[in-house]
Protein backbone atom coordinates (compact mmCIF):
# COMPACT_ATOMS: atom_id res chain seq x y z
CA UNK A 1 0.00 0.00 0.00
CA UNK A 2 3.04 2.34 1.08
CA UNK A 3 4.45 1.82 -2.79
CA UNK A 4 0.64 2.46 -4.54
CA UNK A 5 0.44 5.39 -2.44
CA UNK A 6 3.85 6.88 -3.19
CA UNK A 7 3.61 6.10 -6.86
CA UNK A 8 -0.23 6.50 -7.39
CA UNK A 9 0.01 4.11 -10.16
CA UNK A 10 -4.03 3.20 -9.13
CA UNK A 11 -6.55 6.01 -7.52
CA UNK A 12 -5.31 6.87 -3.72
CA UNK A 13 -9.42 5.94 -2.79
CA UNK A 14 -8.81 2.19 -4.70
CA UNK A 15 -5.27 1.58 -3.00
CA UNK A 16 -7.36 2.64 0.70
CA UNK A 17 -9.50 -0.07 -0.17
CA UNK A 18 -7.06 -3.44 -0.47
CA UNK A 19 -7.16 -4.25 3.46
CA UNK A 20 -10.47 -5.17 2.80
CA UNK A 21 -9.71 -7.92 0.24
CA UNK A 22 -6.05 -8.77 1.74
CA UNK A 23 -6.49 -8.95 5.69
CA UNK A 24 -9.77 -11.46 5.41
CA UNK A 25 -7.90 -13.49 2.55
CA UNK A 26 -4.30 -13.38 5.09
CA UNK A 27 -6.45 -14.05 8.04
CA UNK A 28 -5.31 -11.08 9.57
CA UNK A 29 -9.06 -9.99 10.45
CA UNK A 30 -12.08 -10.78 10.11
CA UNK A 31 -14.13 -8.50 6.87
CA UNK A 32 -16.70 -7.07 9.36
CA UNK A 33 -13.87 -6.24 11.60
CA UNK A 34 -12.36 -4.21 8.66
CA UNK A 35 -14.83 -2.71 7.16
CA UNK A 36 -15.73 -1.29 10.38
CA UNK A 37 -12.51 0.94 10.50
CA UNK A 38 -13.65 2.94 7.53
CA UNK A 39 -16.93 4.67 8.88
CA UNK A 40 -15.17 5.99 12.53
CA UNK A 41 -15.79 9.23 14.68
CA UNK A 42 -13.12 10.82 12.82
CA UNK A 43 -14.68 10.47 9.79
CA UNK A 44 -17.93 11.73 10.62
CA UNK A 45 -16.18 15.03 11.93
CA UNK A 46 -14.10 15.60 8.38
CA UNK A 47 -17.75 14.89 6.73
CA UNK A 48 -19.42 17.24 9.08
CA UNK A 49 -16.78 19.96 8.60
CA UNK A 50 -16.47 19.26 4.75
CA UNK A 51 -20.33 19.81 4.77
CA UNK A 52 -20.05 23.14 6.92
CA UNK A 53 -17.49 24.06 4.17
CA UNK A 54 -19.12 23.49 0.87
CA UNK A 55 -22.31 25.67 2.92
CA UNK A 56 -19.77 28.76 2.61
CA UNK A 57 -18.65 28.40 -0.63
CA UNK A 58 -22.43 27.43 -2.49
CA UNK A 59 -23.46 30.94 -0.96
CA UNK A 60 -20.09 32.79 -1.52
CA UNK A 61 -19.70 33.55 1.91
CA UNK A 62 -15.78 33.36 1.70
CA UNK A 63 -15.77 35.79 -1.00
CA UNK A 64 -17.35 38.11 0.74
CA UNK A 65 -15.14 37.70 4.10
CA UNK A 66 -12.06 38.10 2.03
CA UNK A 67 -13.13 41.33 0.22
CA UNK A 68 -14.37 42.69 3.10
CA UNK A 69 -10.61 41.87 5.20
CA UNK A 70 -8.61 43.28 2.07
CA UNK A 71 -10.88 46.60 2.31
CA UNK A 72 -9.84 46.96 5.99
CA UNK A 73 -6.08 46.01 5.39
CA UNK A 74 -5.52 48.03 2.22
CA UNK A 75 -3.29 48.02 -1.05
CA UNK A 76 -0.21 48.97 0.22
CA UNK A 77 2.43 45.75 -1.69
CA UNK A 78 3.24 44.69 2.05
CA UNK A 79 0.20 44.89 3.82
CA UNK A 80 -1.56 43.60 0.52
CA UNK A 81 0.84 40.99 0.96
CA UNK A 82 0.04 40.14 4.62
CA UNK A 83 -3.52 41.11 3.77
CA UNK A 84 -3.93 38.32 0.96
CA UNK A 85 -1.68 35.57 3.91
CA UNK A 86 -4.24 35.84 6.55
CA UNK A 87 -7.08 36.11 5.04
CA UNK A 88 -6.54 32.87 2.49
CA UNK A 89 -4.88 31.11 6.04
CA UNK A 90 -8.44 32.36 7.57
CA UNK A 91 -10.21 30.61 5.03
CA UNK A 92 -8.39 27.95 5.04
CA UNK A 93 -9.07 26.52 8.44
CA UNK A 94 -12.72 26.08 7.74
CA UNK A 95 -12.79 25.48 3.62
CA UNK A 96 -10.83 23.57 1.84
CA UNK A 97 -6.72 24.99 0.99
CA UNK A 98 -7.68 24.57 -3.03
CA UNK A 99 -10.57 26.18 -2.89
CA UNK A 100 -9.50 29.35 -0.89
CA UNK A 101 -6.19 29.58 -3.64
CA UNK A 102 -8.56 29.12 -6.43
CA UNK A 103 -10.79 32.22 -4.93
CA UNK A 104 -7.76 34.44 -3.76
CA UNK A 105 -5.55 34.72 -6.62
CA UNK A 106 -7.83 36.25 -9.32
CA UNK A 107 -8.68 38.10 -6.86
CA UNK A 108 -4.68 39.30 -6.54
CA UNK A 109 -3.99 39.82 -10.05
CA UNK A 110 -6.54 41.51 -10.86
CA UNK A 111 -5.32 44.35 -7.75
CA UNK A 112 -2.09 43.90 -8.69
CA UNK A 113 -2.74 44.26 -12.96
CA UNK A 114 -4.42 47.79 -11.67
CA UNK A 115 -1.67 48.99 -9.04
CA UNK A 116 1.12 48.00 -12.05
CA UNK A 117 -0.89 50.11 -15.16
CA UNK A 118 -1.54 53.02 -12.67
CA UNK A 119 1.93 53.45 -11.87
CA UNK A 120 2.48 52.92 -15.74
CA UNK A 121 0.35 55.83 -16.82
CA UNK A 122 1.57 58.52 -14.02
CA UNK A 123 5.00 58.15 -14.95
CA UNK A 124 3.53 58.37 -18.95
CA UNK A 125 1.98 61.48 -17.70
CA UNK A 126 5.19 62.65 -16.30
CA UNK A 127 7.56 62.10 -19.02
CA UNK A 128 4.81 63.96 -21.53
CA UNK A 129 4.66 66.78 -19.06
CA UNK A 130 8.35 66.88 -18.81
CA UNK A 131 8.90 67.02 -22.72
CA UNK A 132 6.19 69.33 -23.51
CA UNK A 133 7.68 71.50 -20.65
CA UNK A 134 10.89 72.18 -23.06
CA UNK A 135 9.01 73.49 -25.60
CA UNK A 136 7.57 77.00 -26.29
CA UNK A 137 4.56 77.60 -25.26
CA UNK A 138 3.46 80.36 -27.70
CA UNK A 139 4.52 77.76 -30.42
CA UNK A 140 2.82 74.81 -28.96
CA UNK A 141 -0.51 76.61 -29.08
CA UNK A 142 -0.07 77.84 -32.48
CA UNK A 143 1.40 74.03 -33.68
CA UNK A 144 -1.65 72.67 -32.00
CA UNK A 145 -3.71 75.16 -34.13
CA UNK A 146 -1.88 74.04 -37.11
CA UNK A 147 -2.74 70.17 -36.44
CA UNK A 148 -6.58 70.54 -35.93
CA UNK A 149 -6.59 72.39 -39.72
CA UNK A 150 -4.57 69.62 -41.05
CA UNK A 151 -6.13 66.91 -39.25
CA UNK A 152 -9.69 67.83 -40.86
CA UNK A 153 -8.15 68.26 -44.34
CA UNK A 154 -6.47 65.27 -44.33
CA UNK A 155 -9.79 63.56 -42.50
CA UNK A 156 -11.63 65.04 -45.94
CA UNK A 157 -9.00 63.42 -48.06
CA UNK A 158 -9.24 59.94 -46.46
CA UNK A 159 -12.99 59.95 -47.80
CA UNK A 160 -12.03 59.52 -51.14
CA UNK A 161 -8.64 57.59 -50.51
CA UNK A 162 -8.01 54.40 -51.50
CA UNK A 163 -7.00 51.35 -49.28
CA UNK A 164 -3.54 51.48 -50.53
CA UNK A 165 -3.49 55.45 -49.12
CA UNK A 166 -5.01 53.82 -45.98
CA UNK A 167 -1.94 51.76 -45.25
CA UNK A 168 0.24 54.17 -45.51
CA UNK A 169 -1.21 56.43 -43.16
CA UNK A 170 -1.62 53.61 -40.95
CA UNK A 171 2.70 53.00 -41.15
CA UNK A 172 3.47 56.75 -40.80
CA UNK A 173 1.48 56.53 -37.54
CA UNK A 174 2.70 53.67 -36.70
CA UNK A 175 6.38 54.99 -37.06
CA UNK A 176 5.53 58.20 -35.20
CA UNK A 177 4.81 56.11 -32.29
CA UNK A 178 7.71 54.24 -32.56
CA UNK A 179 10.17 57.03 -33.03
CA UNK A 180 8.60 58.62 -29.95
CA UNK A 181 9.04 55.68 -27.81
CA UNK A 182 12.71 55.89 -28.84
CA UNK A 183 13.05 59.28 -28.10
CA UNK A 184 12.52 58.66 -24.30
CA UNK A 185 15.95 59.21 -22.38
CA UNK A 186 17.81 56.49 -20.64
CA UNK A 187 16.41 57.37 -17.27
CA UNK A 188 13.03 56.88 -18.50
CA UNK A 189 13.88 53.74 -19.95
CA UNK A 190 15.40 52.46 -17.02
CA UNK A 191 12.35 53.44 -14.69
CA UNK A 192 9.98 51.18 -16.86
CA UNK A 193 12.50 48.29 -16.59
CA UNK A 194 12.59 48.53 -12.89
CA UNK A 195 8.92 49.14 -12.79
CA UNK A 196 8.10 45.71 -14.51
CA UNK A 197 11.04 43.88 -12.74
CA UNK A 198 9.56 45.10 -9.39
CA UNK A 199 6.00 44.43 -10.24
CA UNK A 200 7.06 40.78 -11.90
CA UNK A 201 8.46 39.82 -8.24
CA UNK A 202 5.91 41.67 -6.52
CA UNK A 203 3.17 39.29 -8.75
CA UNK A 204 5.36 35.96 -7.91
CA UNK A 205 5.96 36.56 -4.36
CA UNK A 206 1.80 37.39 -4.46
CA UNK A 207 1.01 33.95 -6.09
CA UNK A 208 3.34 32.50 -3.23
CA UNK A 209 1.85 33.71 -0.17
CA UNK A 210 -1.53 32.68 -1.10
CA UNK A 211 -0.31 29.20 -1.87
CA UNK A 212 1.81 29.04 1.29
CA UNK A 213 -1.06 31.02 3.23
CA UNK A 214 -3.51 28.17 2.25
CA UNK A 215 -1.15 25.14 3.45
CA UNK A 216 -0.60 26.81 7.24
CA UNK A 217 -3.88 28.38 7.64
CA UNK A 218 -5.00 24.49 7.56
CA UNK A 219 -2.69 23.16 10.20
CA UNK A 220 -4.75 25.69 12.54
CA UNK A 221 -7.93 24.28 13.07
CA UNK A 222 -8.75 19.94 13.30
CA UNK A 223 -10.73 19.82 10.21
CA UNK A 224 -8.63 22.09 8.73
CA UNK A 225 -6.70 19.65 6.86
CA UNK A 226 -7.08 16.11 6.49
CA UNK A 227 -4.00 14.85 8.39
CA UNK A 228 -5.65 16.39 11.34
CA UNK A 229 -8.05 14.15 11.32
CA UNK A 230 -5.94 11.32 10.62
CA UNK A 231 -3.39 12.04 13.77
CA UNK A 232 -6.60 12.07 15.88
CA UNK A 233 -8.08 9.11 14.13
CA UNK A 234 -4.99 7.34 15.02
CA UNK A 235 -4.64 8.13 18.87
CA UNK A 236 -7.71 7.09 19.03
CA UNK A 237 -7.84 3.80 17.10
CA UNK A 238 -4.10 2.53 18.22
CA UNK A 239 -4.35 4.46 22.09
CA UNK A 240 -8.34 3.78 22.76
CA UNK A 241 -7.67 4.75 26.73
CA UNK A 242 -6.33 8.18 26.02
CA UNK A 243 -9.28 10.14 27.45
CA UNK A 244 -9.89 12.36 24.63
CA UNK A 245 -6.60 14.13 24.29
CA UNK A 246 -6.74 15.55 21.00
CA UNK A 247 -10.45 17.72 20.54
CA UNK A 248 -11.16 20.41 18.48
CA UNK A 249 -10.07 23.37 21.26
CA UNK A 250 -6.42 21.33 22.55
CA UNK A 251 -5.51 21.41 18.57
CA UNK A 252 -6.80 25.26 17.84
CA UNK A 253 -5.16 26.00 21.28
CA UNK A 254 -1.67 24.48 19.70
CA UNK A 255 -1.97 25.17 16.29
CA UNK A 256 -3.26 28.51 16.34
CA UNK A 257 -0.69 30.32 17.73
CA UNK A 258 2.20 28.28 15.74
CA UNK A 259 0.20 28.95 12.83
CA UNK A 260 0.23 32.60 13.37
CA UNK A 261 4.52 32.09 14.03
CA UNK A 262 4.65 30.60 10.59
CA UNK A 263 2.74 32.77 8.57
CA UNK A 264 4.55 35.77 10.01
CA UNK A 265 7.74 34.29 9.45
CA UNK A 266 6.65 33.28 5.98
CA UNK A 267 5.93 36.68 5.11
CA UNK A 268 8.94 38.05 6.10
CA UNK A 269 10.47 35.80 4.12
CA UNK A 270 8.92 36.80 0.87
CA UNK A 271 8.76 40.01 1.52
CA UNK A 272 12.69 39.27 1.70
CA UNK A 273 13.14 36.90 -1.64
CA UNK A 274 10.76 39.02 -3.81
CA UNK A 275 10.36 42.58 -2.80
CA UNK A 276 13.69 43.45 -0.42
CA UNK A 277 13.38 45.98 2.37
CA UNK A 278 12.49 48.70 0.71
CA UNK A 279 9.91 50.51 3.15
CA UNK A 280 9.41 53.33 0.83
CA UNK A 281 7.98 51.11 -1.85
CA UNK A 282 7.01 48.07 -0.12
CA UNK A 283 4.65 50.39 2.20
CA UNK A 284 3.42 52.85 -0.34
CA UNK A 285 3.06 53.46 -4.12
CA UNK A 286 1.09 56.40 -4.61
CA UNK A 287 -2.24 58.18 -3.66
CA UNK A 288 -3.65 57.39 -7.30
CA UNK A 289 -2.13 53.79 -7.59
CA UNK A 290 -3.88 52.52 -4.36
CA UNK A 291 -6.83 54.55 -4.19
CA UNK A 292 -7.58 52.78 -8.02
CA UNK A 293 -6.47 49.44 -7.03
CA UNK A 294 -8.71 49.66 -3.56
CA UNK A 295 -11.36 51.09 -6.39
CA UNK A 296 -11.07 47.07 -7.70
CA UNK A 297 -11.83 45.31 -4.42
CA UNK A 298 -14.88 47.96 -3.78
CA UNK A 299 -15.73 47.17 -6.92
CA UNK A 300 -15.93 43.20 -6.30
CA UNK A 301 -17.10 43.88 -3.44
CA UNK A 302 -20.05 45.99 -4.57
CA UNK A 303 -21.27 42.78 -7.14
CA UNK A 304 -21.97 40.63 -4.05
CA UNK A 305 -24.61 43.00 -3.50
CA UNK A 306 -26.39 42.84 0.69
CA UNK A 307 -25.97 40.23 2.49
CA UNK A 308 -28.80 37.57 1.77
CA UNK A 309 -30.96 36.24 4.02
CA UNK A 310 -29.57 32.54 3.08
CA UNK A 311 -25.67 33.82 3.62
CA UNK A 312 -26.58 35.22 7.18
CA UNK A 313 -27.89 31.45 8.28
CA UNK A 314 -24.99 29.72 6.99
CA UNK A 315 -23.22 32.86 8.96
CA UNK A 316 -24.80 32.03 11.82
CA UNK A 317 -24.51 28.11 12.05
CA UNK A 318 -20.82 28.58 11.41
CA UNK A 319 -20.38 30.90 13.96
CA UNK A 320 -22.73 28.88 16.51
CA UNK A 321 -20.59 25.19 15.43
CA UNK A 322 -17.24 26.95 16.39
CA UNK A 323 -18.92 28.15 19.77
CA UNK A 324 -19.83 24.73 20.47
CA UNK A 325 -16.38 22.69 19.20
CA UNK A 326 -14.90 25.45 21.66
CA UNK A 327 -16.79 24.77 24.66
CA UNK A 328 -17.72 20.87 24.24
CA UNK A 329 -14.53 20.48 26.22
CA UNK A 330 -12.57 23.63 26.53
CA UNK A 331 -9.82 21.48 29.77
CA UNK A 332 -9.87 24.45 31.85
CA UNK A 333 -13.43 24.06 32.51
CA UNK A 334 -16.14 21.36 32.31
CA UNK A 335 -17.76 21.62 28.96
CA UNK A 336 -21.57 21.26 28.12
CA UNK A 337 -21.25 18.15 26.42
CA UNK A 338 -19.77 16.78 29.76
CA UNK A 339 -22.01 18.57 32.34
CA UNK A 340 -24.71 17.36 29.92
CA UNK A 341 -24.23 14.13 28.06
CA UNK A 342 -20.94 12.77 29.42
CA UNK A 343 -20.82 12.11 33.04
CA UNK A 344 -19.97 8.68 32.23
CA UNK A 345 -19.09 7.85 29.47
CA UNK A 346 -17.90 10.31 25.39
CA UNK A 347 -21.32 9.93 24.03
CA UNK A 348 -21.09 13.37 22.22
CA UNK A 349 -17.95 14.18 20.58
CA UNK A 350 -16.80 16.91 18.13
CA UNK A 351 -17.85 14.48 15.44
CA UNK A 352 -21.78 15.35 16.95
CA UNK A 353 -21.70 18.14 17.10
CA UNK A 354 -20.08 18.99 13.53
CA UNK A 355 -23.21 16.63 11.92
CA UNK A 356 -25.86 18.58 14.51
CA UNK A 357 -25.31 21.65 12.85
CA UNK A 358 -24.17 20.43 9.27
CA UNK A 359 -27.63 18.95 9.47
CA UNK A 360 -29.05 22.40 9.46
CA UNK A 361 -28.40 23.00 6.15
CA UNK A 362 -31.14 20.78 4.68
CA UNK A 363 -33.61 21.80 7.33
CA UNK A 364 -33.62 25.45 6.92
CA UNK A 365 -34.95 27.42 3.58
CA UNK A 366 -33.11 29.66 1.78
CA UNK A 367 -35.23 32.63 1.36
CA UNK A 368 -38.14 34.01 3.88
CA UNK A 369 -41.42 31.24 3.33
CA UNK A 370 -44.06 33.30 2.23
CA UNK A 371 -47.76 32.46 1.70
CA UNK A 372 -48.49 34.43 -1.13
CA UNK A 373 -46.25 34.90 -3.95
CA UNK A 374 -46.81 38.91 -6.14
CA UNK A 375 -49.28 37.77 -8.18
CA UNK A 376 -51.85 36.26 -5.98
CA UNK A 377 -50.82 32.41 -6.38
CA UNK A 378 -49.69 30.31 -3.48
CA UNK A 379 -45.75 30.43 -3.01
CA UNK A 380 -43.39 27.72 -3.68
CA UNK A 381 -41.40 26.20 -1.17
CA UNK A 382 -38.18 27.84 -1.09
CA UNK A 383 -35.01 25.27 -1.45
CA UNK A 384 -33.02 24.59 1.46
CA UNK A 385 -29.33 26.26 2.38
CA UNK A 386 -27.78 22.62 1.01
CA UNK A 387 -29.10 19.88 -1.11
CA UNK A 388 -28.21 16.48 -1.69
CA UNK A 389 -26.94 17.25 -5.57
CA UNK A 390 -24.54 19.82 -4.26
CA UNK A 391 -23.21 17.91 -1.31
CA UNK A 392 -22.55 14.76 -4.22
CA UNK A 393 -21.42 17.01 -6.75
CA UNK A 394 -18.73 18.84 -4.57
CA UNK A 395 -17.90 16.45 -1.74
CA UNK A 396 -14.61 14.71 -1.56
CA UNK A 397 -15.61 11.00 -1.26
CA UNK A 398 -12.29 9.52 -1.69
CA UNK A 399 -10.74 11.39 0.86
CA UNK A 400 -12.63 9.67 3.29
CA UNK A 401 -11.97 6.18 1.87
CA UNK A 402 -8.35 6.89 2.21
CA UNK A 403 -8.87 8.04 6.01
CA UNK A 404 -10.61 4.78 6.37
CA UNK A 405 -7.91 2.99 4.58
CA UNK A 406 -5.35 4.35 6.81
CA UNK A 407 -7.55 3.17 9.82
CA UNK A 408 -7.94 -0.26 8.92
CA UNK A 409 -4.17 -0.42 8.10
CA UNK A 410 -3.22 1.12 11.13
CA UNK A 411 -5.97 -2.04 12.94
CA UNK A 412 -4.14 -4.67 11.24
CA UNK A 413 -0.36 -3.28 11.93
CA UNK A 414 -1.61 -3.57 15.72
CA UNK A 415 -3.86 -6.96 15.24
CA UNK A 416 -0.69 -8.76 13.11
CA UNK A 417 2.34 -7.59 15.62
CA UNK A 418 3.69 -5.06 13.14
CA UNK A 419 3.80 -2.61 15.20
CA UNK A 420 5.35 -4.39 17.90
CA UNK A 421 8.29 -5.53 15.90
CA UNK A 422 8.61 -1.94 14.49
CA UNK A 423 8.78 -0.81 18.10
CA UNK A 424 11.15 -3.42 19.07
CA UNK A 425 13.34 -2.81 16.26
CA UNK A 426 13.57 1.14 16.90
CA UNK A 427 14.68 0.88 20.64
CA UNK A 428 18.26 2.09 19.99
CA UNK A 429 16.48 5.59 19.02
CA UNK A 430 16.36 5.45 23.10
CA UNK A 431 19.85 7.23 23.14
CA UNK A 432 19.28 10.18 21.32
CA UNK A 433 17.53 12.90 22.93
CA UNK A 434 13.65 13.49 21.98
CA UNK A 435 13.81 16.60 20.30
CA UNK A 436 16.77 15.54 18.25
CA UNK A 437 14.31 12.87 17.19
CA UNK A 438 12.06 15.30 16.53
CA UNK A 439 13.53 17.61 14.59
CA UNK A 440 14.96 14.79 12.29
CA UNK A 441 11.32 13.34 11.66
CA UNK A 442 9.47 16.40 10.77
CA UNK A 443 12.36 17.03 8.35
CA UNK A 444 12.15 13.16 6.83
CA UNK A 445 7.94 13.75 6.68
CA UNK A 446 8.17 17.24 5.26
CA UNK A 447 10.93 15.94 2.14
CA UNK A 448 9.04 13.18 1.82
CA UNK A 449 5.44 14.96 1.10
CA UNK A 450 7.15 17.21 -1.78
CA UNK A 451 6.44 14.26 -3.86
CA UNK A 452 3.50 12.71 -2.08
CA UNK A 453 0.22 13.49 -0.85
CA UNK A 454 0.30 14.39 2.83
CA UNK A 455 -2.78 12.51 3.23
CA UNK A 456 -0.49 9.28 2.44
CA UNK A 457 2.53 10.38 4.16
CA UNK A 458 0.49 10.93 8.16
CA UNK A 459 -1.18 7.85 7.26
CA UNK A 460 1.66 5.62 6.21
CA UNK A 461 4.38 7.45 8.87
CA UNK A 462 2.30 7.66 12.02
CA UNK A 463 1.20 4.21 13.03
CA UNK A 464 5.05 3.95 12.83
CA UNK A 465 5.96 6.67 15.04
CA UNK A 466 3.49 5.63 17.54
CA UNK A 467 5.23 2.58 17.69
CA UNK A 468 8.26 3.97 18.63
CA UNK A 469 7.30 6.60 20.87
CA UNK A 470 6.23 3.50 22.73
CA UNK A 471 9.05 1.53 22.32
CA UNK A 472 11.29 4.26 23.42
CA UNK A 473 9.03 5.90 26.12
CA UNK A 474 8.66 8.89 24.84
CA UNK A 475 4.74 10.70 24.30
CA UNK A 476 3.70 9.33 21.41
CA UNK A 477 2.23 13.35 20.26
CA UNK A 478 5.83 14.54 20.86
CA UNK A 479 6.76 13.07 17.50
CA UNK A 480 2.87 12.43 15.94
CA UNK A 481 1.65 15.93 16.40
CA UNK A 482 5.05 17.80 14.85
CA UNK A 483 5.29 15.25 12.20
CA UNK A 484 1.32 15.91 11.34
CA UNK A 485 1.79 19.24 11.04
CA UNK A 486 5.33 19.14 8.99
CA UNK A 487 2.77 16.69 6.39
CA UNK A 488 1.33 20.19 5.71
CA UNK A 489 4.65 21.75 4.69
CA UNK A 490 4.62 21.13 1.19
CA UNK A 491 6.19 24.49 -0.15
CA UNK A 492 8.99 23.27 -3.04
CA UNK A 493 6.97 22.13 -5.65
CA UNK A 494 4.23 22.68 -7.83
CA UNK A 495 2.99 19.01 -7.98
CA UNK A 496 3.37 19.14 -4.04
CA UNK A 497 0.00 19.99 -3.51
CA UNK A 498 -2.89 21.77 -5.25
CA UNK A 499 -2.65 25.05 -4.12
CA UNK A 500 0.77 25.03 -5.07
CA UNK A 501 -0.49 23.85 -8.77
CA UNK A 502 -3.05 26.63 -9.25
CA UNK A 503 -0.29 29.00 -8.29
CA UNK A 504 1.67 27.34 -10.87
CA UNK A 505 -0.78 27.91 -13.08
CA UNK A 506 -0.95 31.27 -13.52
CA UNK A 507 2.44 31.16 -15.51
CA UNK A 508 4.11 33.80 -13.82
CA UNK A 509 5.81 31.67 -11.70
CA UNK A 510 9.42 29.21 -12.50
CA UNK A 511 10.00 25.77 -10.66
CA UNK A 512 13.25 27.07 -9.68
CA UNK A 513 11.02 30.40 -7.89
CA UNK A 514 9.23 28.12 -5.86
CA UNK A 515 11.68 25.58 -5.03
CA UNK A 516 14.19 27.99 -3.40
CA UNK A 517 11.62 29.98 -2.02
CA UNK A 518 10.09 26.46 -0.32
CA UNK A 519 13.43 25.19 0.62
CA UNK A 520 13.76 27.99 3.22
CA UNK A 521 10.25 27.80 4.20
CA UNK A 522 10.74 23.87 5.36
CA UNK A 523 12.96 24.17 7.71
CA UNK A 524 11.59 27.57 8.91
CA UNK A 525 8.48 25.21 9.34
CA UNK A 526 9.97 22.39 11.11
CA UNK A 527 11.97 24.84 13.80
CA UNK A 528 8.93 26.73 14.55
CA UNK A 529 6.82 23.56 14.75
CA UNK A 530 9.94 22.01 17.04
CA UNK A 531 9.54 25.38 19.21
CA UNK A 532 6.16 24.90 19.79
CA UNK A 533 6.09 21.95 20.53
CA UNK A 534 8.87 22.29 23.43
CA UNK A 535 7.61 25.40 24.54
CA UNK A 536 3.18 25.79 24.84
CA UNK A 537 2.95 22.24 23.52
CA UNK A 538 4.91 20.73 26.65
CA UNK A 539 2.67 22.55 29.11
CA UNK A 540 -0.71 21.80 27.47
CA UNK A 541 -0.34 17.65 26.62
CA UNK A 542 2.37 17.16 29.36
CA UNK A 543 4.64 16.06 27.13
CA UNK A 544 7.61 15.17 29.71
CA UNK A 545 6.00 12.40 31.23
CA UNK A 546 5.59 9.02 29.46
CA UNK A 547 1.02 8.52 30.16
CA UNK A 548 0.23 5.73 31.18
CA UNK A 549 -2.19 5.15 28.16
CA UNK A 550 0.16 4.36 25.96
CA UNK A 551 2.26 1.96 27.89
CA UNK A 552 0.74 -0.70 26.18
CA UNK A 553 -1.22 -0.31 22.65
CA UNK A 554 -4.78 -2.09 22.89
CA UNK A 555 -7.21 -3.10 19.97
CA UNK A 556 -10.63 -1.76 20.68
Amino acid sequence: MALYWCTECIPLAVTALLPVILFPMMGIMESGEVCIQYLKDSNMLFFGGLLVAIAVENWNLHRRIALQVLLIVGVKPSLLMIGFMSTTAFLSMWISNTASTAMMLPIANAVLQQLCDTEANAEEREYAHGRDGLENPEFEMSEESYDKELRLKENKIHFDSDDDDTKDKMEIKENNVNSSVSERSPEAEERRLKRELWYKNLSKGMSLSVCYAASIGGTATLTGTTPNVILKGQIDELFPGNGGIITFASWFGFSFPNMLLMLALSWLWLQFVFLGFNLKKSFGCGEAGDSEAYQVIKDEYKKLGRMCFAEGCVLFIFILLVILWFTREPGFIPGWATVLFNKDKPFVTDGTVAILMSSLFFCIPSNLPRCWSNDGAPAEAPSPLLTWDIVHQKMPWNILLLLGGGFALAHGSEVSGLSQWLGDTLIPLQSIPPFAISILLCLLVAMFTECSSNTATTTLFLPILASMATAIKIHPLYVMLPCTISASLAFMLPVATPPNAIAFSYGNLRVIDMAKTGFILNFVGVITINIAINTWGVAMFDLNTFPSWANVTKSP
